[in-house]
């Protein structure tokens, strides 16, 4: 074992780029799950299975047979999995495990007791995957995330287990609906937008594709928040998702581990740092299983909640009748998990999501090692650890996993600091999100300084290693390139330099002569002149009698000052901090350092980050660099959410094999101009949307027409996706209509049901007054007369997977418009196109493959491109911009109060003047405007042709086949975590 030891980071080794991680054998440990009584494991590729395993708990060390035995009281492991049985079992589940008063079996009753009938299936695959990953000792990836944006659990995971018919049958036979009841479910609220709905699609695939593979995220308590629509715009109220209890999940109290915050680190007398006082909370582990697709692989996610052991009430405190003291520890560990996100305005906001952070990546690496050190008994070589471990750190939240590994393996384990280095760069790899500069994470320093003081020394020493690499790399003859370099890549920023990289940014400073010391030589001079021609004479006395002795102190001592200003060289600003800015940890520059691969989400996106957002890293370490294009998982989106969709691919194509292997959509193309085809998914796309007509009244209260056009844009609200653009939209065909007479105005526009959703982040003002302007416009829209069904504008509240699973099956027309080069990927544009929707979009994100490969003539394109949008903000910043007429008649109908008397100055302003913060048009809203409106023409008119749009929606299903999240699971496993399908016996 190594010593603790630390000699410098070697260079050659330390920052060398990696391809990918090792290539040696497996990982993970062993952490059984128990096994519960009911229905069997489901069926592995369409068998029915009986299964009967013993879960071994590593925390606690025992062993649990299961399923039960029928005198246990029970029922036993069904031989059959028909509607009868199921029935059996979920009405056992009803009455003998009770959740709810048992005189009624109440739709809610029937979802949980339905949900545990599942469970039951799920459990002995998810005992039996774990059991066989642990005997073969397999790699495992782990993917750490701050959000799991699941969605329902119940229909996706009997819809993997192949039982929805003999679930439906079963629950009809009880008297009840299947999706009524699964309409009970609430969605788990442990994510917001694309970033967790992409790693909870990642986690079916790994599934579904036999990889072994782990989630660990957060078990927030209220989620992001609840959002009403009231006269005022956006309110958020806390998120209820686990007030009726979660069915699909098992604590695990014997398995918890300590994280520490706060305390000073001090040197042992062993050589080792320890960290030592501060506050200590425990985090506890929640476990979800996540099932495959005809497959008996059961994955897991892993969801930490923190709290404090018991003896830290304060009982004497409590009993004083001070009860906030008394739970001061347990509410201070508990909150950290209550919100998703906690508003960061005020230092305690910080503070707390810096310990979100920091909880999930100590936790969950204490795992990782524990499960790795469980599978390699014995045998233990911490070298094998990246040849059995591979951690991906979706977007930056996951940071402190590098200097939390690097801790746990120098502090605890024993190694060196170069040992240390190399385990951890093998092991971690990290996923860029944005391009965003608010996105890409800066702490303060002082904060982390004050929470986690050995986190700060470790990436402190990170820091300086990596400045030395580059200043070997690039010398130190061309200080202006030195300078460029170590200011975009230096991990710590606004940080004073090391005195061993300061000596190399040194001023010389030029010689000043003193005045007064020329003076005295010269009178000196004169002195000795006067006195060899005149012996001394009167003269040199009056000479003499300058130079009193107050004049001679005054002379040494600014010949003094002289010398000393002459021999010392003054260094370079730049090595200095500026005390007027704050100090910070770019945590996505030490996220690009501490890995081995850095990879974008979709092909434009990878090369901006490779051109622009970690261009200086790019050119030291090219192969560390690539594209992953993110996708979505057949099953939910198209197979689950859109069964009558499903139903006639499946029948032309001949068979439901594009479920698991979407290149077989493309089958569909040569069926395109098919009469009975169009027919059939006309019908189809009328059936879901008479769903969202009644989801549409339910929700908002507004009527509208199927017959319409659906226009669709729902996601997170954000300017740089410009809902704004959109709406701004709708009130210019809002206006024109008005000065139309009726018969114009059909011959002119074809009726649109406008549908927005999506939430604004709770201080986010902007966002905020979007969502307002939206629903001011609707409310005048709707209820004009004249309009009728023409025009209908729809702010669908709350928006989350489930309203989705209804929306983009009806969707028509989609809006993926975000400014170019700002995106990086989007996922819901995939999913549309996958349910036939047609896109209108700029050339941004994934929106450029998607156009790729459906056809240019099945996308309707406009806007400025990525490459002319630095261009395009100067221009506007010189004063050259002019804006299209059309845009500057949209504004001044905004202000002219037609939709009501809410103050929309600070609104429009900010797409007007030429610079200045909030003005200026960052997002070139009006510099799209006319070439958005045009497209939307053109949009009326292909809609006008219904056998060409039916057309154009089949081949959008035919071309997406590539946005499969399996196809991008095979690239991660392959490229970035060499880890490989494990098909149990």
């Amino acid at each position: 074992m190594a010593t603790n030891a630390s000699p410098p980071l070697q260079l050659a080794t330390a920052f060398r780029p990696l391809a990918s991680a090792s290539a040696a054998g497996g990982g993970g440990g062993g952490v059984g799950l128990l096994a519960g009584g009911g229905v069997a494991a489901g069926r592995g590729r369409g068998r029915t299975q009986r299964r009967v395993v013993a879960a071994r708990s590593v925390a606690s060390d025992r062993d649990v047979q299961g399923p039960p035995s029928p005198e246990e009281g029970l029922p036993s492991v069904l031989n059959s999995m028909d509607s009868c049985a199921i029935a059996s079992n979920i009405k056992h589940h009803a009455e003998f495990k009770p959740l709810f008063a048992p005189e009624h079996f109440s739709p809610l009753n029937a979802y949980h007791a339905t949900a545990k009938s599942v469970f039951d299936a799920l459990l002995i695959n998810w005992n039996a995957t774990y059991n066989y990953y642990n005997k073969m000792n397999v790699k495992q990836a782990y993917y750490l995330s701050m959000e799991f944006l699941q969605g329902r659990a119940l229909t996706n995971a009997i819809g993997n287990l192949e039982l929805t018919g003999e679930y439906a049958e079963a629950l009809k036979q009880l008297g009840h609906n299947l999706e009524d009841v699964a309409s009970q479910e609430p969605d788990a609220a442990l994510g917001n937008g694309g970033l967790g709905r992409l790693a909870s699609c990642f986690l079916d695939s790994l599934a579904t594709l036999n990889y072994p593979a782990w989630g660990y995220g957060l078990r927030y308590k209220y989620g992001l928040f609840k959002q009403l629509i009231t006269k005022d715009g956006q309110e958020e109220v806390a998120e209820n998702w686990l007030e009726m209890g979660y069915p699909w999940e098992i604590v695990r109290n014997d398995l918890s581990y300590p994280v520490k915050f706060y305390g000073k680190v001090v040197e042992g007398t062993d050589g080792r740092k320890h960290w030592i006082g501060g506050e200590n909370i425990k985090a506890v582990a929640y476990d979800v299983p996540i099932p495959g697709y005809k497959t008996r692989v059961t994955n897991n996610l892993r969801l930490w909640s923190t709290t404090v052991p018991a003896q830290d009430l304060d009982l004497g405190a409590f009993n004083a009748g001070d009860h906030t003291k008394a739970y001061e520890a347990h509410l201070n560990a508990e909150k950290i998990c209550h919100v998703l996100y906690p508003g960061d305005e005020s230092p305690e906001g910080k503070v707390l999501r810096l310990k979100q952070q920091y909880a999930l990546c100590s936790a969950s690496l204490q795992d990782i090692i524990a499960r790795f050190e469980g599978r390699a008994g014995d045998s233990l070589n911490w070298e094998d650890f990246p040849s059995k471990v591979a951690v991906q750190m979706n977007d930056t939240h996951p940071t402190l996993c590098i200097p939390e590994l690097m801790r746990i393996l120098i502090d605890f384990k024993g190694l060196s600091w170069d040992e240390a280095w190399r385990i951890t760069e093998r092991t971690v790899a990290y996923t860029n999100h944005t391009v965003l500069p608010e996105a890409l994470e800066k702490w303060s320093l002082d904060i982390m300084q004050k929470l986690l003081p050995r986190h700060v020394e470790i990436i402190e020493k990170i820091d300086e290693e990596l400045m030395n690499y580059i200043v070997s790399k690039y010398g130190t003859a061309d200080t202006a390139l030195l300078k460029k370099k170590l200011k975009e890549m230096r991990i710590l920023d606004n940080v004073d330099l090391p005195a061993s990289i300061a000596q190399l940014f040194v001023k010389p400073k030029e010689k000043k002569k003193s005045p007064t010391k020329s003076k005295k030589k010269l009178l000196v001079k004169s002195l000795e002149t006067i006195a060899e021609v005149e012996e001394k004479t009167k003269l040199e006395e009056e000479e003499a009698e300058v130079l009193s002795e107050t004049e001679e102190e005054k002379v040494e001592s600014e010949e003094v000052e002289a010398e000393e200003e002459d021999s010392e060289d003054g260094l370079d600003p730049f090595v200095k901090s500026d005390p007027k800015l704050p100090r910070v940890v770019r945590m996505a520059n030490l996220c690009v350092v501490g890995g081995h691969s850095v990879n974008g989400v979709a092909e434009i996106h990878s090369e901006i980050v490779k051109q622009d957002v970690f261009n200086s890293f790019y050119e030291m370490w090219p192969t560390k660099f690539q594209n992953k294009t993110n996708g979505v998982t057949p099953r939910r989106w198209i197979r689950f959410c859109n069964p009558e969709l499903s139903t006639i691919i499946s029948k032309w194509i001949g068979s439901d094999d594009w479920v698991l292997n979407t290149d077989k959509l493309a089958e569909l193309k040569k069926f395109a101009d098919n009469e009975d085809l169009h027919s059939e998914w006309r019908a189809a796309k009328l059936a879901n949307k008479m769903k969202v007509v009644s989801l549409i009244r339910d929700k908002t209260g507004y009527i509208v027409s199927p017959d319409a056009m659906f226009d669709v844009q729902v996601k997170r609200i954000h300017e740089y996706k410009r809902q704004l653009l959109n709406i701004l939209g709708i009130v210019y065909r809002y206006k024109k209509m008005r000065e139309m007479s009726a018969e114009e105005r059909v011959k002119r526009f074809v009726p649109r049901v406008c549908i927005f959703g999506g939430k604004a982040f709770a201080t986010y003002i902007q966002a905020k007054r979007i969502v307002k302007f939206i629903t001011d416009v609707a409310a005048t829209v709707n209820h004009d007369s004249d309009i009728g069904d023409l025009l209908k504008v729809i702010f669908v509240p709350d928006y989350n997977v489930s309203v989705a699973e209804a929306l983009i099956p009806a969707s028509e027309l989609s809006q993926h418009i975000s400014t170019a080069g700002m995106e990086a990927s989007g996922t819901s544009n995939m999913k549309f196109a996958m349910n036939g929707c047609i896109l209108i979009g700029t050339l941004d994100g994934a929106n450029v493959e998607i156009r790729e490969e459906v056809g240019e003539e099945n996308f309707f394109l406009f806007g400025a491109e990525a490459h002319e949008i630095v261009g395009l903000r100067k221009e506007r910043a010189e004063g050259k911009f002019v804006p299209d007429p059309r845009f500057q008649e949209v504004k001044e109908f905004v202000r002219s109060g037609v939709f009501g008397t809410y103050n929309y100055d600070e609104l429009m302003g900010s797409l007007e003047g030429n610079e200045g913060y909030g003005r200026a048009d960052y997002f070139l809203v009006g510099k799209d405007f006319p070439s958005y409106i045009e497209c939307q023409e053109k949009v009326d008119e292909a809609y006008r042709d219904q056998k060409l749009w039916t057309k154009m929606s089949i081949l959008n299903t035919a071309g997406s086949s590539k946005f499969s999240s399996d196809r991008t699971i095979h690239e991660y496993a392959k490229d970035i975590w060499d880890i490989s399908p494990v098909t149990l016996p």
